[in-house]
């Protein structure tokens, strides 16, 4: 018979051991070894049945054993322990709190909105890097202190379980999760459960919000799975990134408006600061910006002022290099959903999303350029992600150098308490913090002082827990796929001393997977080398649409299938953060071949570096800025070829020559003891280099002091100025009308067409400023290199002295060009509006230029 209803039972703990119970809804113990050594010790074999999940473990272990531990004062004492010391880590003085006492312009709450985040693999709510990354910086934040409030939503099917058939193809089921049985606590009131509704194609959707706690960060997730929803509606959280463009806008409703309304709620029940910036990760989650303008228009402000004040607290990152990763609507979808949205009028609103630019198509509402426009701060996530960035959203700014684009970089970083072995980060601890390479209590440069052997043992145990791990789920694969006599020969695979390569990520097109099968007799002799041999491990999971993806992850499995080379060369199914975990530090070298400049950062070389891998990848994303030989090994990049085969093919043969030339001779040539003392300097080197750069916490670091406290200075000033939002409004608005009549008349030089190293050139314009005042504008010099197009590279902007009225309504400015370097160098001068309370140059995209341009002197 088949059960109507399903509730799930909570275990009643015995009074000295209901610590136990507090430990396992705060998600600090996925990154905190002390309390999953605690949880292990209740019963390891349940532990490691319950995949190391303590909700679980605490639902299945026997009365007899809780009984029996209430007894051992050993455990009672450990229990203790670390439940006051998750108390003072919840309660303490941490950085962000040092920060704030110093910057009274600090943020009292950030609210951070992602589709998607990756905490632990117990709380499956993510599908691959974006939902890592966002994992990674609640748990960084927390670390810190700082007060950040998370929001995404609860998704009953997660992203699906990946198998394998017999020809491999990749198969997806999609398991039911029961939120009761996950480390979750439903929002309530005095009243019940918190519901929040929101207008849904002409009807209501309704969700209820459960809580997890991560550490000192809570992560509110939305779940319309109620019983005040029918049809569609409960299913509007499904699956992450499920069903077609309905579904999809559905689900983006509720993350970005119904995010703002459960804030709120929470906010409301427990006394916490309501957040006064808003940080929108990826466009999925931009709605909320048109929430916070309908809560504005609400207390009395006009559409423009009310959006004054959103921008002025929102910051917005952009993840995707590439259009196509963008979410885009038709517009008359969009004007359809929010035609009775408050008092947002419909015209504005679609406006904020329209690519009304040179190549945009004006019928799709982008969800990006909505992000761009009512976020009034913006970034990529790594140095090279912001230069394509800059370039990708150039439209919106086209008055401007694609340099002067107001979207910065923050690059991305990883947790290392979640991503470092445990072993290694043992070794790299310390108490103190008076030497330069420590960095949140680890001594990046640590491994200096260990000796080589006891370095290279533990790297060998490395590749020891992976190899168990590759064996174990590659026994249930080649069961499930139907493989016969597979026992005899998956007991075989890998080897602890051999040179080992990672490579796992999801499997878009550009991040060619299959790269390195393209001469597959020289990929099998690498493998196969009776001396020095390499072996590959590889991961990673095709959108359940992407039919190309698939056959790219078929291809590779057949590869691995094969008799002569299945004992070198893996395909594991099911990528998630369970198998990452052993996987990043099994591995000596980390692969990554996407088409640069595809990958916006690419993290999962952070994480193997932290563990002492060497990378060898593309310069794309984070390795092009940090790239050094000490860490690793670029891989040539053939963007000047046009021939997408012929590039492939330059790119490959480049791999295999560095594996084969590089690689294996540094990792098999040993000394007299059989240590490969360059392999475990380049160990020692990658740490220590790498370490303070790829972590988290330097990028949340980075996010509090460029972005977030600017934000909440910005949206403080605007909101504790009377008037300041109508006021910014109405300038803005007098200097649109005004600008067609802003010009720059002439512009002169006393210099010739040829000037010396080091000589001043003196420029002047005669400006003409219609209807606005000087006060409204700045009159900037601009010099930089100039092409065969005379167009301006690398530029400086110096604004001039205050000018001088003329007759004929013309104001004249004058200012000097300095010779610092020889070639050819241009300058022009421009007027662009100026406000204190602009945050670039470029924020209103109005610049008016000299009509002719003057011939730029060589120097």
């Amino acid at each position: 018979m088949r059960a109507i209803r399903r509730f799930t039972v909570r275990p009643v703990l015995p009074e000295i051991l209901k610590p136990l119970g507090d430990l396992a809804l705060n998600l600090r113990w996925c990154w905190h070894a002390d309390t999953q050594e605690l949880f292990e010790s209740i019963d390891p074999t349940l532990w490691e049945s319950c995949d190391h999940d303590p909700v679980t473990l605490l639902s299945q272990v026997s009365p007899e054993r809780l009984e029996k531990l209430t007894k051992d004062r050993k455990f009672v004492k450990n229990l203790q322990l670390i439940r006051a010391d998750l108390d003072d880590y919840l309660t303490g003085e941490l950085w962000y709190q040092q920060y704030a006492a110093e910057n009274s312009d600090a943020p009292k709450a950030i609210g951070y909105f992602s589709p998607e985040f990756g905490i632990t693999e117990v709380l499956p709510q993510y599908s691959g890097g974006l939902g890592i990354l966002a994992g990674d910086h609640l748990k960084s934040a927390s670390d810190l202190g700082v007060p950040i409030i998370g929001v995404g939503l609860l998704y009953r099917q997660g992203y699906f379980r990946q198998s394998l058939n017999g020809a491999g193809w990749q198969q997806e089921r999609y398991p039911l999760i029961d939120p009761n049985e996950l480390p979750l606590t439903l929002l309530h009131d005095d009243d019940g459960p918190v519901r929040i509704e929101l207008p849904l194609d002409g009807r209501t959707l309704h969700a209820q919000v459960w809580v997890a706690q991560v550490g000192r960060v809570p992560l509110l997730l939305m779940d319309s799975d109620v019983e005040a929803n029918s049809g569609p509606e409960r299913e509007t959280t499904d699956r992450l990134y499920g069903g077609g463009t309905d579904h999809r806008l559905a689900q983006e409703l509720l993350l970005g408006v119904g995010g703002v309304r459960a804030i709120r709620q929470y906010c409301r029940i427990t006394g916490n600061e309501a957040p006064d910036v808003f940080h929108t990760n990826e466009g999925h989650a931009g709605f909320l910006g048109l929430e916070r303008i309908r809560e504005y228009m609400e207390q009395g402000l006009a559409f423009d002022a009310a959006l004054e004040r959103t921008r002025a607290g929102t910051v917005f990152t952009t993840h995707t290099p590439v259009p196509a990763g963008i979410d885009r609507f038709p517009k008359e979808l969009i004007a359809h959903q929010f035609s009775s949205f408050g008092q947002l009028p419909i015209e504005r609103l679609l406006a904020l999303g329209s690519e009304d630019y040179e190549g945009g198509d004006d019928s799709k509402f982008n969800m990006a350029v909505m992000g761009l426009r009512l976020g009034q701060r913006a970034n990529g996530v790594s140095q090279l992600h912001g230069e394509v960035s800059r370039e990708m959203f150039h439209g919106l700014w086209s008055a401007f150098d694609t340099s002067e684009v107001p979207i910065s970089s923050i690059t991305n970083g990883v947790h290392h308490q979640t991503w470092v072995h445990h072993g290694l980060l043992q070794l790299l601890e310390t108490a103190t913090g008076d030497r330069d390479s420590v960095v949140d209590g680890y001594d990046w440069s640590g491994l200096d002082r260990v000796d080589a052997s006891t370095i290279w043992a533990m790297k060998r145990q490395m590749r020891i827990d992976l190899i168990s791990m590759t064996r174990r789920r590659l026994a249930a694969s080649t069961k499930t796929r139907g493989l016969a006599g597979s026992p005899d020969w998956v007991n075989n695979v890998l080897n602890p001393d051999i040179v080992t390569f990672g490579f796992a990520r999801r499997v878009p097109s550009y991040k060619r997977l299959t790269l390195m099968l393209r001469h597959p007799e020289r990929l099998k002799a690498l493998l196969t080398h009776p001396d020095r041999p390499i072996q590959i491990v590889i991961a990673g999971k095709s959108h359940p649409a992407d039919e190309g993806g698939k056959a790219l992850i078929q291809q590779m499995v057949q590869f691995a299938d094969a008799e002569d080379v299945r004992e070198r060369i893996v395909f594991l199914p099911d990528y998630d953060i369970s198998m990452a975990k052993p996987l990043y530090p099994g591995c000596d070298v980390w692969m990554n071949n996407p088409l640069r400049p595809y990958e916006a950062c690419g993290t999962s070389g952070m994480k193997a570096a932290l563990n002492g891998a060497a990378n060898l990848s593309i310069r794309d994303g984070w390795w092009d800025e940090w790239f050094d030989p000490a860490y690793g090994w670029e891989i040539p990049s053939a963007e000047g070829v046009d021939d997408p085969e012929y590039r492939d093919d330059l790119e490959a043969r480049a791999l295999y020559d560095i594996i084969e030339n590089e690689i294996v001779p540094r990792f098999y040539d040993v000394d007299s003891d059989g240590l490969p003392q360059r392999w475990i300097q380049m160990i020692r080197d990658t740490v220590a280099g790498l370490g303070p750069k790829v972590l988290a916490s330097r990028m949340v670091r980075d996010y509090v002091t460029q972005l977030y406290t600017p934000a909440a200075a910005s949206s403080a000033e605007i909101d504790e100025t009377p008037g300041g939002a109508e006021a910014l409004a109405e300038w803005k608005r007098r200097v649109r009308d005004a600008w067609p009549k802003v010009t720059v008349d002439h512009v002169e030089s006393l210099a010739g067409d040829a000037v010396e190293v080091g000589a001043k050139i003196h420029v002047s314009a005669l400006v003409r400023l219609g209807d606005l005042t000087p006060d409204d504008i700045e009159v900037q010099l601009v010099t930089g290199l100039v092409d065969s197009d005379d167009q301006l590279h690398a530029t400086r902007v110096n604004p001039f002295p205050a000018g001088v009225d003329q007759p004929g309504g013309l104001r004249r400015y004058e200012g000097w060009v300095n010779a610092r370097r020889a070639g050819s160098i241009g300058y022009t001068v421009r007027v662009v509006p100026y406000h204190r309370e602009l945050a670039n140059v470029a924020e209103m995209g109005l610049a008016a230029l000299p009509a002719d341009q003057p011939t730029p002197p060589t120097a």
